[in-house]
């Protein structure tokens, strides 16, 4: 469970209502933002934009506002309790650091995204009355907006569900918790839904799909960024033991030590406090080795941490793995000036986050993300299980499968294309910069 920074609850009638208006204006501003959004034809001869037709803004509308609506449904019914919403569960709506820093890394990795579609496909022209102005730019400014929440919707399903393939014995008596809102979520899983719903969004309004990656994926790196630092302060996607020696160990509480934003003291523990604290491993607190059986100088890992109330020092792989991806999105954005083709930065991303991942990979201790070591346990297969420990260097995870598989495609999307040039669109234009 996800130690809460803030929860609101929404017991009393006026803050029903007050959350009743806020679902109407959230639904009644995303199909303005539709209406807004719609596209007008554009003149060949001046290149100047036309008015959208009025059919067209009232079907974008609707459909935005049909997608809004349903996404206010379940927000409702998740916050407000059944005597005011049929079927409401009355959890409130719990804030979380986590969330809050998942959040603000999309919407800067959207932003930044954006304006690098408008620079990308700038395109200056001289228009009667206006003066010369950029008219294609903006339009894919606002295609990129659009693509955002369609990213958004196959990010979040990706996500869940190679969580639960990941952990689908947890789930295998109980499949109706795989729709629980409460439910972990796997970047990878996410980065194949996302990467999935961008290439039908190009294909459905004729983008070129390697060009888009080029101009989005160094974002991905942008909003990872702050969405580790989520994960540090919630203790999930924790590192491997550090020995109380290191200098890079860091600790996580447990419910009794976990704070809220007014200090007030939650019931809600780490995750890692909550993995440790049933882990009935022995580890040697001054080295950081973890043995399967007693030791001299061993101590049970469980017994450890319900006496001190916080984990054992473990690698902040979150905060290794953040400061990977801010230098991987400047890598890249410097890069951008040297692109040979399109798809060389979608390329050049897919090899060198492979890398980081699977070097962060190393120093992970969470056992949950998925292992080999867990899939033949997982098969029956307990003699294989136990010939790869979960502390063995081969005991690979299945992230780093998917990086192995990722750093292959990038080579060969790199080894395929041949430079492009100028017939490309790749001259010396202010997609350079």
């Amino acid at each position: 469970m996800l130690p809460v920074l803030l929860r609101l609850s929404f017991t009393t009638l006026w803050m029903q209502l007050l959350l009743y208006a806020a679902a109407v204006g959230v639904v009644a501003s995303v199909a303005v933002n539709g209406w807004k959004g719609t596209l007008g034809p554009v003149d060949d001869k001046t290149g100047k934009e036309g008015p959208a037709p009025l059919q067209d803004k009232l079907l974008r509308a609707a459909g935005f506002a049909v997608v809004g609506g349903f996404l206010a449904y379940f927000g409702l019914m998740y916050a407000l309790p059944a005597d005011a919403f049929p079927g409401g569960k009355g959890e409130g709506i719990p804030l979380h650091t986590y969330g809050v820093l998942l959040a603000l890394g999309f919407v800067t990795a959207v932003s930044v995204a954006g304006r690098l579609a408008q620079d990308e496909w700038r395109r200056v022209s001289f228009v009667e009355g206006r003066g010369w102005v950029d008219t294609e730019g903006p339009q894919k400014r606002e295609q990129v907006m659009d693509l955002a929440f369609w990213v958004l919707v196959g990010g979040l399903v990706g996500s869940r569900v190679l969580f639960v393939l990941v952990n689908w014995q947890d789930y295998a008596r109980d499949w109706t918790q795989a729709f629980s809102l409460g439910g972990g979520l796997v970047f990878y899983g996410g980065l194949i839904g996302a990467g999935g719903a961008a290439f039908l969004f190009a294909r459905r309004h004729g983008l070129d799909f390697l060009r888009l990656a080029d101009v989005c994926i160094p974002t991905v790196s942008l909003g990872q960024c702050l969405g580790r630092l989520g994960c540090f302060s919630a203790g999930c996607c924790w590192g491997d033991m550090a020995g109380s020696h290191s200098h890079t160990g860091v600790s996580f509480p447990g419910s009794g030590l976990a704070q809220d934003l007014f200090g007030r003291l939650g019931g809600a523990s780490s995750l890692a406090y909550g993995s440790q604290a049933g882990d009935d491993r022995f580890v040697v607190e001054a080295t950081g080795q973890v043995l399967h059986q007693a030791a001299p100088g061993a101590v049970r890992i469980s017994d450890w941490v319900a006496r001190h109330g916080t984990t054992l020092p473990v690698y902040p792989t979150q905060l290794f793995e953040s400061v990977g991806q801010l230098v991987l999105f400047v890598a890249l954005l410097y890069a951008r000036r040297f692109r040979r083709f399109h798809g060389h930065i979608f390329a050049l991303w897919l090899m060198a986050y492979a890398v980081l991942r699977t070097t962060v990979e190393l120093f992970r201790g969470d056992v949950e993300r998925g292992t080999l070591h867990g899939l033949l346990e997982s098969l029956g297969a307990q003699g294989l299980a136990g010939a790869v420990p979960l502390e063995a260097w081969y005991n690979v995870s299945t992230s780093q499968f998917i990086s192995l598989c990722m750093f292959t495609f990038g080579a060969l999307l790199m080894a395929r294309h041949r430079p492009a040039g100028e017939a490309a669109g790749l001259g010396p234009t202010p997609s350079a910069a």
